[in-house]
């Protein structure tokens, strides 16, 4: 029997692993986010300061290690069996459901997945023993008060960091405006000393409370946190002044960039706020289960169904070196994970000051919320003075920024004072949560932070408010729904265990297993869609010749994603094969996305143009336009192919098959001529292929009568009728859209002199 149980430990460290590897690619990576959008440094060394937080913070994160154990329910009410029903299925649903939301990709939060999962458990386990036993209620087992407190935490830290970000980053724009370097000589010290003194506060006499450094011992007798608590207001002050002296003589003597400065301290804060309160999420529920068989096994012959967990409920000091591992654990994480640099850029996109593709679309919400906010503005117009409104407007005013100075190619998506704000705010928020035990979300915590500076900043211009809204208004609907997810997975995984025993948990542990394999082998498949051309984008000058040979591969790559869509398609429809079809549609849905977000795009590339090219420009343009048209045409042709199979009908007859066939080996005959030609640019062989195309359009007619024909037969389908006839009708006007735009590419070769020389 005691080995089933050291089984399950060992499976809840594995499992806390995997948890620390998926969670901080996905999560943790949140307090890079102002670092790295406003290019305070490389990469490397926002990461190696992160690093450093990380390792220090992971020392100050024992007494949230609490929350795990007896925070959401009373484990002196629960036998070591059952709680460790409770502790693995809460592990367990926490890789299902990262897996789950990675694949989909969906926002979530680690630390409201443990809260929730914590609570479905114990619910589902409460419930079992309240109808077994017939006595008492579920609410004795469940840790009502503090349950509450955190899940009412989290909530509140949503609209708390939105507001202080909002209020703080307003009130340091009206201070130092777009354009701070002459005011920031003047008082960038004492800001920059009131930010690290906040820090100082927040991180390492706040965040010290309840960390493995709390009960060391001084030579007066007196334990460090007691001393810091008689001497709080003097250390704060001596803070203050020690780091504003020392600021502006560094600026006097170095020229120290104050703001950089301040953001790299705020990575370093956050960051260690980080370790400090979502560490619990990963390895609070291994070592609260680790220390459940402790007490188990210090109990030679005691039943695991009827030994009290009231061991839990005392004081546990954590290891340090179980600590120390997992900080080592998140920052190689976070230094290799090519997926923790991806989840940054949805953050980054939603808060950028400059323009650029818009990730999210519209909904009556945010237009309803812009609208109101435009009439709101007005009406506040009214009642301020005019003089004071042009103050605000200056410091407000973009066009004084001083990132509009710098290269294309190195401009950051917003400035350091926002990005300092960033930091400063969420790191402050963070560290309170952590200091009264509660587990805020840092993922909530530094994105609403964000977006409140960012619309202080005025980035959400009429331009792409909307758009914004819609993105932070999708991201916090994912939030609840990853708590009503955690929630009911983990009761009924805790239900499933309690029944089914050892043999449900071999079961969970291979589907967990098979999760995360499968998950590796998605994240490292070759999907063939097309990936942005980083280059055009990072460049601070174009030529035409540089939006030729990038639209060229562009071409290319569409045009071959156009053929395997459409023999995808035939192959589905003959074999009636579900997943080929979904995989074809799957395709043309990023193609189509890429495409729009190209057209989307094109005045930014017409910006970076020099005055020759821009003339040329319209034939890029235009290409971009037949681009969309045949993505749509590819989708009018997957689409209704997918629901003809999805809903069972009548599958396509022997005659159709065959005249799909046919053409289908005439359209990859035309398209891999097609492709040769923009690939090489040797436009002199258009003619042959328009002639395929001309052959093409006779074969397509000829198809279409025959069908018409077998119409008129008693037992003809008429479904599969209507599908073959739009297959082949879109397959002609997916030909005209193809033709035009080799010809729209061919225009632009000759005005970027890339056409191959005649023979």
């Amino acid at each position: 029997m005691d080995n089933i149980y050291l089984i399950l430990v060992i499976a809840l460290f594995a499992l806390a692993v995997s948890d620390l590897i998926v969670g901080v690619s996905n999560d943790a990576v949140n307090f890079l986010n102002s670092a790295i959008g406003s290019k305070a440094a490389s990469f490397k060394v926002i990461i190696l300061i992160a690093a450093f937080g990380i390792f220090v913070g992971a020392t100050f994160s024992n007494g949230m290690m609490e929350i795990a154990r007896k925070g959401i329910f009373h484990p002196e009410m629960f036998y070591f069996s059952e709680i460790m029903i409770i502790f693995f299925a809460v592990m367990i649903t926490d890789v299902i459901l990262l897996d789950t939301f990675n694949t989909l990709g969906l926002p979530t939060s680690t630390t409201v997945s443990i809260v929730f999962e914590l609570l479905g458990a114990a619910v589902a386990i409460a419930m079992v023993k309240v109808i077994e036993s017939g006595v008492g209620d579920v609410a004795d087992y469940i840790n009502s008060s503090k349950a509450l407190s955190i899940i009412f935490g989290i909530l509140l830290s949503v609209f708390v960091a939105f507001a202080a970000g909002a209020i703080i980053q307003w009130i340091s724009r009206l201070i130092f405006s777009f354009k701070f370097n002459k005011s920031i000589k003047y008082y960038g010290s004492i800001w920059g000393g009131l930010a690290i003194t906040a820090i100082t506060y927040f991180i390492l006499i706040k965040g010290l409370k309840g960390s493995s450094f709390s009960t060391f011992e001084l030579d007066s007798g007196m334990l460090l946190t007691d001393w810091i608590k008689e001497n709080t207001l003097l250390l704060l002050f001596y803070t203050f002044i020690a780091w504003t002296i020392i600021l502006q003589m560094f600026t006097w003597i170095f020229k120290m960039n104050i703001p950089k400065f301040i953001v790299l301290v705020g990575t370093f804060a956050l960051a260690m706020a980080f370790a400090g309160n979502d560490l619990v999420n990963f390895i609070g529920v291994p070592l609260a289960g680790y220390e459940s068989f402790k007490i188990f096994i210090a109990n030679p012959g005691a039943d695991p169904n009827a030994l009290m967990m009231t061991g839990l409920t005392g004081k546990v000091s954590t290891p340090i070196y179980f600590l120390l591992i997992a900080g080592l654990v998140m920052v190689i994480t976070l230094y290799f994970s090519k997926k923790a640099r991806k989840v940054i850029k949805t953050s980054v996109d939603l808060s950028r000051q400059g323009e650029g593709n818009e990730r999210f679309g519209t909904s009556q919400f945010s237009k309803s919320v812009v609208r109101t906010s435009i009439k709101f503005n007005n009406r506040i117009k009214y009642i301020i003075p005019d003089i004071i409104l042009k103050k605000i407007d200056y410091q407000f005013d973009t066009d004084r920024a001083e990132v509009l100075a710098i290269p294309e190619s190195e401009k950051p998506a917003f400035d350091m004072i926002r990005a300092s704000i960033n930091l400063v705010v969420a790191s402050i928020l963070i560290s309170i949560g952590t200091s009264l035990k509660l587990p805020l979300s840092t993922t909530y915590v530094t994105f609403m932070v964000a977006m409140g500076t960012s619309l202080s900043d005025r980035a959400w211009g009429r331009e792409s408010a909307v758009f914004r809204i819609t993105g932070v208004i999708s991201v916090i609907l994912g939030w609840f729904f990853t708590a009503f997810a955690a929630f009911t997975v983990a009761f009924i995984v805790a239900y499933i265990i309690h029944w089914g025993g050892f043999i449900a948990i071999l079961a969970f542990i291979g589907l967990g297993f098979y999760l995360i394999m499968r998950t590796q082998m998605i994240s490292k498949k070759d999907e063939n869609i097309i990936e942005k051309d980083i280059d055009i984008e990072n460049r601070e000058r174009l030529s035409l010749r540089d939006i030729y040979e990038v639209n060229s591969r562009t071409i290319a790559e569409s045009l071959v994603i156009v053929n395997d869509v459409f023999g995808e398609t035939v192959l589905g429809l003959e074999t009636e094969n579900l997943k080929t079809l979904k995989r074809s549609r799957k395709k043309v849905k990023a193609f189509t996305a890429r495409a729009k977000e190209l057209k989307d795009n094109i005045q930014i590339v017409i910006r970076k143009l020099d005055d020759e090219s821009v003339n040329s420009i319209h034939f890029y343009a235009q290409s971009l336009d037949f681009l969309r048209e045949i993505a749509r045409c590819s989708s009018f042709i997957v689409d209704p192919s997918l629901a003809h199979i999805d809903n069972n009908h009548k599958p396509m007859g022997e005659l159709q098959m065959v005249d799909l066939h046919k053409l289908q080996n005439s359209l990859n005959d035309f398209y891999s001529f097609a492709e040769i030609i923009v690939r090489e640019s040797d436009f002199e062989n258009l003619d042959q292929l328009l002639a395929k195309e001309l052959e093409l359009i006779k074969d397509i007619d000829a198809y279409s009568k025959a069908q018409i024909k077998r119409l008129t037969k008693p037992k003809s389908g008429k479904r599969n009728a209507k599908l073959f006839l739009d297959i082949v009708g879109e397959s002609k006007t997916l030909l005209l859209h193809s033709v035009n735009l080799i010809k729209a590419q061919r225009d632009l070769a000759i005005e970027a002199k890339m056409c191959k020389p005649k023979k």
